[in-house]
């Protein structure tokens, strides 16, 4: 029998799972605040499909990059769109990262990434990237790019046809139970649905709270800003080049990216940022830094990472910093090559009260009211993955 869903959040894993309902026969409704699909962290990224290099095998992100990776691929072969395996560098600039670089090259093929290659010939790394500097690296050819909003927008287009409904400009105000159904409510509009299932990335931690779910974990926004090469530098990168990363923290670092338009960008770093949509540093929110400083978490995390952070914001800053961060990898980078760019993102990191910063995927249940709280990257790619996960474990069968 099929239910009323709502779903809350127009992002990419929002609507890639109202397709998955929709296409089985419930009645779906999405609703997003924005005037937009994908218009945060699925529209604000490096447009990568990940192949599964980083991640603890045997968690959800592992398991669910590599299931989504496939899906994604063949998403965009049936709809026409752009889907280009540029390949992956993973670059150890010396000695002191072949420890971490060993760990990368394990987790990977643990994870199945197809065709893995280690490489500790300086001459293979200048066969791949001509212009790159390192000791050692892994290469997957297969790691892709794809423009995820136009994603996005097709599953959309699947989400009309199977008779479901989007409506934009509708943000959440209140969410109760009701017996066996629940009341959602929006400045505009009210639904009553059988179930719903919150996808809203940045908000996921306010939204929760209409339902009395947890606290914990909160969301801590980090604003990712990106720098682009000259159209006439371009040619130093042909796909990516990554740095090792640092173990203890859930980013990747500064790295290069060929997008699937051909443009190169540089970047992203990781600064908290001062608004949960806080894309630049004049963008901030009281109320925001106000509740991410007052939780229990905040000093437990500047005590563990404050030099890292500080580091981040000295690089954000001032541009010989993030220079310098790039040039590593690309030696013959010039000051001048580095554009900047109105391109930010910014991620919805959920952390915890002692000051942990979640790297899996998390997902809660509140009676008939599902929550996603904490989805970061690698989501989009994963994203045709985690609708079939959340339907598999919390969504079916119908309950009555």
């Amino acid at each position: 029998m099929s239910e009323r869903v709502g779903i809350i959040g127009g992002g990419i894993v929002g609507v890639a799972l109202a397709r998955a309902l929709a296409q089985r026969g419930d009645e779906v409704t999405v609703l997003e605040k924005e005037p937009r699909l994908a218009a945060h962290q699925t529209g604000h990224n490096s447009g990568v499909v990940h192949a599964g290099l980083y991640y603890a095998p045997g968690s959800l992100k592992a398991t669910l990059c590599a299931a989504g990776r496939v899906r994604i691929r063949e998403f965009c072969q049936q709809k026409g769109l752009p889907y280009r395996e540029v390949g992956k560098l993973v670059v150890a600039v010396d000695e002191n990262e072949l420890g971490a670089l060993a760990e990368i090259e394990r987790r990977s093929r643990e994870n199945g990434v197809p065709d893995l290659e280690r490489i500790d010939d300086v001459a293979r790394l200048r066969e791949i990237e001509p212009h790159v500097a390192g000791v050692a690296a892994v290469h997957s050819p297969h790691t892709a790019v794809v423009d995820y909003a136009s994603i996005t927008e097709a599953m959309a287009q699947d989400v009309r046809a199977a008779e479901g409904t989007i409506l934009l400009g509708s943000e959440v105000t209140a969410m109760r139970t009701e017996g066996e159904q629940v009341r959602v409510v929006t400045p505009v509009s009210e639904h009553v649905f059988d179930r719903v299932i919150v996808c809203a990335g940045l908000h996921s931690d306010v939204v929760a709270r209409f339902v009395g779910a947890d606290p914990s974990p909160k969301i801590l926004p980090f604003r990712g800003e990106y720098w682009a090469l000259r159209p006439s530098r371009v040619d130093l990168v042909r796909g990516m080049i990554y740095p090792v990363p640092d173990p203890r923290f859930p980013f990747l670092g500064v790295h290069f990216t060929r997008g699937v338009y051909d443009d190169v960008h540089v970047g992203p770093n990781a600064v908290p940022a001062l608004a949960r949509e806080g894309y630049s540093w004049l963008r901030w929110s009281a109320k925001d830094t106000w509740e991410s400083l007052r939780w229990p978490g905040a000093w437990p995390l500047a005590r563990q990472h404050w030099r890292m952070g500080a580091d981040e914001i000295s690089a954000s800053l001032l541009k010989p910093r993030y220079f310098h961060k790039a040039r590593r990898f690309v030696p013959e980078l010039r000051m001048s090559d580095l554009q900047r760019t109105s391109s930010a993102g910014v991620r919805a990191q959920a952390w915890g009260r002692g000051g942990e910063l979640l790297d899996d995927f998390a997902v809660d249940q509140v009676g008939r009211v599902t929550l996603v709280r904490n989805a970061p990257s690698p989501a989009a790619t994963s994203s045709l993955a985690i609708a079939d996960y959340l339907i598999e474990h919390y969504l079916s069968p119908p309950a009555r």
